[in-house]
């Protein structure tokens, strides 16, 4: 089966204090959203958020913390 997305559709970004600190593209959301959790897990910590965005539609997918 052949894909019309694009392999770097789905960004997820660590930001430590503000400021940028990690990124990643995968093409999958299954295999981003695995990533996700592994990121929240090794970097979750005060001061740090991880985000997950469908570059594809400019939709936020999830984001830790979670928004209050």
């Amino acid at each position: 089966m052949i894909s019309n997305h694009s392999p770097d559709r789905y960004h997820l970004a660590l930001t430590r204090d503000g400021r940028p600190a990690m990124h990643g593209w995968w093409g999958s959301e299954a295999v981003a959203r695995a990533k996700f959790t592994e990121w929240v897990g090794d970097w979750g910590r005060q001061g740090a958020t991880v985000t997950l965005v469908d570059e594809d539609t400019g939709t936020v997918l999830t984001t830790w913390p979670a928004e209050a």
